[in-house]
């Protein structure tokens, strides 16, 4: 009998939390907007995008982890926070959608003054670490759909949600000067969104439907 194949399946893992953090993370904020600004001014744009993917790896492997071993023997907790999960995904997804309609755009606004490579950094950090958003989108939803994954495939669930992170910023930074005029297109902003809300609200059917299939 033939071992099954499991690279289909990490490949879904990973495309699954690349999807899932890609949409949490790209809207509009302080952190994004810092990104923005230093890549129009050039300054110390590796090593602040750098920072800001690594922290936020940090903390989806926290939360994936944690939550892993958590509801490792506590199969209706497990299936609650799925449900829980599915609910916000679908109110995230749905609120995209509504901001669709709006007219917004990101903007690299802020003190023009140089930026010394530690204060840059640390603006960064205080800019990811400090947002109560990270904890509840990266550590808790992020961390407890990543633990509802089978344990060989966390591992692919975590490289694919921090390989979004570094995706997105490294873009945001390195493509600032070409992406800059794109952002500051509220028309842009309103596709961005819908694409948001229907990737979210496809996770969020998946959500449920793997709770279904634990009960």
């Amino acid at each position: 009998m033939n071992p099954p194949i499991v690279i289909p399946t990490a490949f879904s893992a990973s495309i699954q939390g690349l999807a899932l953090s890609l949409g949490l993370i790209v809207a509009i904020g302080a952190q994004n907007a810092f990104v923005l600004r230093q890549g129009l001014r050039r300054e110390h744009v590796g090593s602040i995008v750098l920072v800001c993917a690594l922290v936020d790896a940090l903390l989806i492997a926290a939360g994936v982890l944690g939550m892993a071993e958590a509801l490792g023997e506590r199969p209706g907790l497990a299936r609650a926070l799925a449900i829980v999960g599915a609910v916000f995904l679908a109110a995230y997804g749905w609120r995209s959608l509504r901001r669709a309609k709006d007219h917004h755009s990101l903007k690299a606004s802020g003190a023009l003054r140089s930026l010394t490579l530690g204060a840059a950094l640390s603006q960064a950090a205080a800019f990811t670490l400090l947002n109560p958003h990270v904890y509840l989108d990266t550590v808790l939803l992020v961390g407890s759909i990543g633990a509802q994954q089978p344990e060989q495939l966390r591992g692919w669930f975590i490289a694919g949600a921090s390989c979004s992170s570094l995706l997105w910023f490294g873009a945001l930074g390195f493509g600032a000067r070409l992406l800059a005029p794109c952002f500051a297109s509220p028309r842009a902003w309103q596709i961005l969104d819908r694409f948001i809300g229907v990737t979210m609200l496809v996770l969020s059917a998946l959500l449920v439907r793997h709770a279904v299939s634990m009960a």
